[in-house]
């Protein structure tokens, strides 16, 4: 269902299992959805020049962000045939292992949740102001790049 209200995307620290749990759940008894893409982004604990990431520290600039993806969710909506779409995406402090990006796309066919999700989630990495600092384990800190 499209919403042209600007829904707030973000959520402080991890996003839990519980939490997407309960978000699918919700869609089990809908009967005009067809298909559900997923797209769940886990921080890496990556080994660099600087030492192993342990966890990943997110800031952005709220009210920028979330009018740009106000703008990529009504593309998108125009573009595919979707039911719903729903994101979370994480801010302050998210340790290696766990969740900092959930992505839910909703349609009555496959393949446009399925396409809606891909380009969705590259629109997330490249288009949104939202920036990722990788804390090490010997406490310094690097800017992470999307690739």
């Amino acid at each position: 269902m499209k919403a042209n209200t600007i829904k707030d995307i973000f959520v402080d620290g991890s996003i839990t299992p519980q939490e997407i749990a309960e978000s699918i759940a919700q869609h089990a008894t809908k009967k005009n959805i067809g298909a559900h893409s997923i797209f769940l982004g886990q921080v890496r604990a990556d080994e660099k020049t600087e030492g192993v990431v342990q966890a990943i520290e997110y800031t952005t600039y709220k009210d920028m962000a979330l009018e740009q993806m106000h703008m990529i969710r009504e593309a998108l909506f125009e573009k595919y045939e979707l039911t719903c779409m729903h994101v979370y995406h994480s801010l302050g402090i998210v340790p290696a292992g766990e969740i900092s990006l959930f992505v839910f796309v909703s349609a009555v066919h496959r393949k446009a949740a399925i396409a809606a999700c891909t380009e969705l989630v590259e629109a997330i990495k490249f288009q949104l102001p939202v920036w990722g600092k990788e804390i090490l384990v010997n406490q310094n800190t690097v800017w992470k790049e999307n690739h």
